[in-house]
Order: C-alpha cells, then sequence, then structure tokens
C-alpha cells in the first residue's frame, strides 16, 4: 500500500506512476513478454498473462493506494474479477452466502455455475442481520454483497456483514462498482476483498471492459495465481486508458454525486413518476445507513414510471440527451430497463420477488450538465 500520498486526488494522479525517459504519462508497453532472469520461476517471468507488465504494475499500485489495500489485480473483466476471486476461495463441498439482491450477471454465474462445480450457495438479506444465523453451514466459507445493490440501489447492513464473518470465520467479498472508492472504501471498514467493474467508474469513459480485486496481499496473490490458469488478463493497451481514466475518477464521481442527487430529488416530485430508489434521498429505506457510511451516494439511481410497460419504454425512446445503453459509470448519461438487459436472465418470479418490474428504469448519470440533464428527462416524461 502506498504511503506518500495521502488524499485520493493525488493518488490518483501519482500513485504508482514512474517516469519513463522523461514521458509524463507512463507509455503503453506493447509487448507481451520481457525478459527475465536466468532461474526465474514461472509466476516471476514477465508475461502479458500474468498481469505482471510495467501497464499492469502502475495500476496495481494505484488502485491498492485509493482503497487502501495492500494489493490489487486488475482482469480483463468486472465478471473476470468476480468468477475468479469466487473460484479461488470456495471448493467443491463449500458454502457460500450472498446478497439477495446483486447484479444479473453474478446472480447468472452462481446460480448456474456454481452447482455444477458441487458448491451450494443461500441468498440472505442482507439487511437483516438476525437473519443470517439460520443459513450457516459448518461449509459456509464466505459472504458476497454488494456496496449499493443493482439495480435498486439497496444497502446492506455492511458493519454487520462484516461482524459475522469474523464471528464465524469467513472470507468476506464486496463488489464496491457502485460507489467507487471516492465514495467508500470497505476494506477501511474491515471486508477482505473489494472487487469492481472497472469499466464503469474508475475507467469512466465507456471505451474499455475491465475489472479488479483489492485486498490483503496475500489473498490477491491467491487470485493472481488462479487468473493466470484462467487467462482472464487485461491488455497492455486496456491498461494503459484504465490508468489514464482514473485520474480524473474524483472529480467526475464527485459531479455525479450532485447530479444524481438534484435528478432524484426532481423525479421524486414529478407526477408521473411512482417512486425513486436513490440512497440520498431521504425517503430511501436505507438513507440513515447511507450517511454514516458513504462520502457521497453516487452517480446511478431507479426509478418507476406511472403506467405500464409501453410507457416504460416510451419514456426512454423520447430521452435526447440520456441515451439508452447496459453500463453506467462512465462520462455519458445512460439509461436502460433492468428487466430487459441486466437482470434478463433471472425469471419473471424472481424479478418480482426483488422488485424489479418491467416499469423500472436504472440511470447512470454522467457528466453533462445537470440542468440539462433534468430537463431531458422532464421532456420525456411530459411526453405521456
Amino acid at each position: 500500500m502506498s504511503t506518500a500520498f495521502r488524499d485520493i486526488d493525488t493518488q490518483l494522479v501519482h500513485s504508482g506512476e514512474r517516469i519513463v525517459d522523461g514521458a509524463v504519462c507512463v507509455p503503453v508497453f506493447q509487448s507481451a513478454t520481457f525478459v527475465s532472469r536466468r532461474g526465474d520461476s514461472y509466476h516471476a517471468a514477465r508475461y502479458a498473462r500474468l498481469s505482471n507488465t510495467p501497464n499492469h504494475d502502475v495500476l496495481h499500485a494505484k488502485l491498492a493506494a485509493i482503497e487502501g489495500g495492500e494489493a490489487a489485480l486488475v482482469t480483463a473483466s468486472g465478471m473476470a474479477a468476480i468468477t475468479t476471486s469466487l473460484l479461488t476461495f470456495l471448493k467443491t463441498g463449500d458454502h457460500l452466502l450472498l446478497q439477495d439482491c446483486l447484479y444479473g450477471g453474478t446472480h447468472g454465474f452462481v446460480t448456474h455455475e456454481l452447482p455444477a462445480l458441487g458448491i451450494a450457495y443461500d441468498f440472505i438479506d442482507a439487511t437483516d442481520e438476525g437473519s443470517w444465523q439460520r443459513l450457516l453451514r459448518p461449509t459456509t466459507r464466505a459472504v458476497y454483497v454488494e456496496s449499493m445493490t443493482n439495480p435498486l440501489l439497496g444497502i446492506a447492513d455492511l458493519p454487520g456483514v462484516v461482524r459475522f464473518a469474523r464471528a464465524h470465520g469467513l472470507l468476506t467479498m464486496i463488489d464496491n462498482t457502485f460507489a467507487s472508492p471516492v465514495n467508500f472504501r470497505p476494506l477501511d471498514l474491515g471486508f477482505d476483498l473489494s472487487l469492481h467493474s472497472a469499466t464503469k467508474y474508475l475507467n469512466g469513459h465507456d471505451d474499455i471492459a475491465a475489472g479488479c480485486a483489492i485486498g490483503r496481499a496475500e489473498h490477491v496473490e491467491r487470485i493472481r495465481q488462479r487468473l493466470n490458469h484462467l487467462g482472464g488478463s487485461l491488455d497492455a493497451h486496456a491498461c494503459f486508458l484504465l490508468n489514464r481514466g482514473l485520474v480524473t475518477l474524483a472529480l467526475r464521481v464527485r459531479q455525479q454525486n450532485a447530479t444524481a442527487l438534484r435528478l432524484a430529488r426532481f423525479l421524486e416530485g414529478h407526477p408521473a413518476v411512482e417512486r425513486v430508489l436513490y440512497p440520498g434521498l431521504e425517503s430511501h429505506p436505507q438513507h440513515a445507513r447511507a450517511l454514516s457510511l458513504f462520502q457521497g451516494y453516487g452517480g446511478v439511481l431507479a426509478l418507476e414510471v406511472r403506467g405500464d410497460e409501453a410507457e416504460a419504454a416510451a419514456v426512454l425512446e423520447r430521452l435526447r440527451i440520456a441515451l439508452v445503453a447496459p453500463s453506467l459509470g462512465g462520462v455519458h448519461t445512460l439509461v436502460m430497463r433492468p428487466a430487459k438487459v441486466s437482470h434478463a436472465a433471472l425469471t419473471a418470479e424472481e424479478r418480482a420477488r426483488l422488485g424489479i418490474g418491467d416499469r423500472l428504469i436504472r440511470v447512470s448519470v454522467g457528466i453533462e450538465s445537470a440542468d440539462e440533464v433534468c430537463a431531458d428527462f422532464a421532456q420525456a416524461l411530459a411526453g405521456r
């Protein structure tokens, strides 16, 4: 962990950086292999698939610094970070506890892939610590949650998760994508591993797919060795773009925090909107918890329009600034309907149980003018 720079704004610019031939920006080391010393082991060889090129090294140092971890590892996507981490610490016969409302890709991997490997799981209401004990088994090895759930923006009892896990010797993993290290550093709270889809806020420009795992060095090293075998490494140019995007992370996230809160308040008072889900609103069921845990409430919110599914689809069609596209956390304001995209693989019954209806719209605000983003939604909702 870097201790040279105290504030995240400085860490994002300087941590891990190296001057090469006087270049202020770290160049792309467009080489798959590097000269190794005679006698080096396989894992000490410098090779792109082993995630130890100069471009990887810069990112690993920077990501560890901004989340207060001992080490970090970048991967080819957020799902590569999630799946590799789960497969590193779970084996046949093990049991996993995980939050009941998760990103659809994570939900699909757990429900469709883990059983085939002989790994059992149970979903928990992560807001109710008293209920977790009933699902605990002698074979339980880990607890998995999200800092803000996708797409309903629920906030788990995160301190309770850490307490519960420590009491029972469980590994804690958290997907911190929605909050980002600017708003929340879960390792400071006691989580063992923080995972990100770096495609989102960390890169922030909608132009690469990447992921990362951050935590104690021994945990990250185990994930790295599993990643070496699975092959989900990040290429040099994507490393360069991710490092470039990270420099402006704090600036982007703080503006997105402010714009999302303003848009959420506007939508909450709009007659065409039935409900708005955003942790920064006093009406959010876990607002007090979010206030105590986070530096900001993030750039993602969800709204449910009045009417039927066709009306929700029509609102998306009428938007002019907001683009209808998957993903989140970038400089563009993006909208989509989770029931049709991110959580389409869930059954209708599963979505209904979680509260992901056909009229639900997820919004990820970008860095456009807050005035114009609000005006865009005003005109789209007025077209009813």
